[in-house]
């Protein structure tokens, strides 16, 4: 009997170790003279118990295998060879990293960044300064040498065993050190023009002649991307649900995994997005501008409109900005379609950042750009359902009372009016379609310049106390997200634009 349980222990053996899990047998034989209470006297139960320790060898801890320098340009005709294998150290160099920040905190008291975990290079000592120094980039399980592009995987493991695919990571490494700047795109899978972007950024970077480091993940929804859908598999919506829980719903730990494996490696982030439901956005960045270093980053994306805005409770800007990694969104265009507009801004931004930031070529002094900054924005709903014509334009200036458009119901005729209530600019809008009363069909950034009663003057210093009022309803297809009648009367502010907090909703299983 020992033989034949040493021979079932010898065979799954192999397959566990293959899945990187330390297995415990645990053998209990159960036999009538000795458990009377068996329902079959005389038979074997065999439990096995695992656990999500990894292997104790210390190669995999201490190195990671070098990524394979590739041409991301090169046309790959074989898809599977875009993904490479996972690496069985990926789990290693995670705990790694945790008993080093761990040994840092108790030991040395000195903080230790999350993303620099590399050994002193031969001669860097106390003298040498600090430009000379170098990153040690590992990311997945594999290090990106310098004056390297690489296609790595990221997978969270949150999908049945055989039908989940990795998502492509690009990185581009340069040959001088620098920041790491993290581009990500369609965390909502139908939000199209930001892989293009990542594309067209990453596809013409030359190793050799950045500083510092680009990580891009073109698709980061890949479920809601092949379904042609802004939600994950299970309905909800991933960037709801940052930093994510390890334990939680399976959008929860798609995110907690995202977030450690990727995010957690850069230095700072642009996430791009586009409108929802059939909107339009104008190019647009979103960005708390309380943090003085997410100001600095939407000042080096030159001349595009900025929206003060906290994030949404679970977006991975917040999540990332409240780590500090400094975070912009980058809203541009509308969903389920390719703009070339859209995307052509988008670029022009990020090879902004790029050339501010100085990753590529020398940095450039950073001076507020002329394009308006928002700190008050209001989304014009519709009062009456039907078919909406627009008469405004995406990005036009309007005043109060101006007609944005019109909806008209199909079996009476009756047409009603949408009119703007306040000085501002267009920049979101609903394509003309059919809609229901009180979809939200204008977003109006608030012209601060038109200074009405009470309201703070233009210039940054004289709306210092706008930062801590986040834009008002930032998510327009959140109930929640809108005060009650009874509310909005305490919620005014002096110019009588609505101020609200943005709620939003709080799934259960987050």
């Amino acid at each position: 009997m020992s033989a034949l349980l040493s021979s079932t222990a010898n065979k799954l053996a192999p397959l566990l170790i293959t899945f990187g899990l330390w297995t415990v047998l645990t053998v209990t034989l159960s036999v009538s003279a000795q458990n009377p209470s068996s329902d079959a006297p005389g038979t074997i139960s065999v439990v096995v118990e695992s656990t999500l320790e990894t292997r104790p060898d210390e190669s995999l801890v201490s190195k990671a295998k070098p990524a394979e320098n590739i041409d991301l340009k090169e046309v790959v005709e074989d898809p599977s060879e875009l993904i490479p294998e996972p690496a069985a150290a990926v789990i290693p160099l995670a705990k790694a990293k945790e008993q080093q920040l761990r040994s840092a905190e108790t030991e040395d008291a000195v903080v230790v960044s999350s993303d620099t975990f590399a050994d002193e290079e031969p001669g860097d000592g106390d003298d040498a300064p600090a430009s000379s120094s170098k990153r040690q980039l590992i990311l997945l399980g594999a290090e990106v040498l310098p004056g390297t592009t690489t296609r790595l995987a990221w997978s969270p493991s949150v999908s049945f065993l055989g039908i989940s695919a990795p998502t492509s990571v690009l990185v581009v490494n340069g040959t001088k050190p620098g920041p790491r700047l993290c581009l990500t795109a369609a965390l909502h899978g139908d939000e199209i023009n930001g892989i293009e972007t990542v594309r067209r950024v990453l596809y013409n970077i030359n190793a050799d002649t950045l500083s510092g480091a680009i990580i891009g993940v073109p698709i980061v929804n890949l479920q809601g991307f092949r379904a042609g859908s802004r939600y994950l598999a299970d309905r909800r919506d991933l960037n709801r649900f940052f930093p994510g829980n390890p334990k939680g719903s399976a959008a929860s730990r798609i995110a907690h995994s995202f977030f450690k494996e990727v995010i957690s490696q850069c230095d700072m982030l642009i996430d791009l997005h586009t409108g929802s439901f059939r909107r339009t956005n104008l190019p647009q960045l979103r960005a708390d501008l309380s943090y003085p270093a997410i100001q600095e980053l939407a000042e080096t994306m030159g001349r595009i409109v900025v929206l003060q805005s906290k994030g949404a409770k679970g977006s991975l800007r917040r999540a990332a900005s409240e780590v500090g990694i400094p975070t912009v969104t980058l809203e541009a265009g509308a969903p389920n379609e390719l703009n070339k507009e859209a995307v052509e801004d988008s670029v022009r931004s990020v090879r902004a950042a790029l050339n501010g930031l100085g990753l590529i070529g020398s940095p450039k002094s950073r001076k507020r750009s002329d394009a308006p900054v928002y700190y008050q924005s209001t989304w014009v709903r519709a009062s009456k359902g039907g078919i909406l014509i627009s008469e405004t334009k995406l990005g036009a200036r309007v005043k109060p009372d101006e007609v944005l458009g019109a909806v008209t119901n199909p079996i009476t005729n009756q047409r009603s009016e949408i009119l703007s209530p306040a000085h501002g600019r267009v920049i979101g809008m609903a394509l003309n379609q059919v809609m229901h009363p009180g979809f939200a069909a204008y977003h109006l950034g608030i012209d601060p310049t038109a200074d009405p009663p009470g309201n703070p003057k233009s210039s940054l210093e004289g709306q210092d106390r706008l930062l801590i009022e986040p834009a008002d309803d930032e998510d327009p297809d959140n109930d929640q997200s809108l005060p009650s009648p009874t509310e909005q009367a305490s919620l005014k502010s002096n110019d009588g634009l609505l101020t609200t907090e943005l709620l939003e909703d709080d799934e259960a299983g987050r």
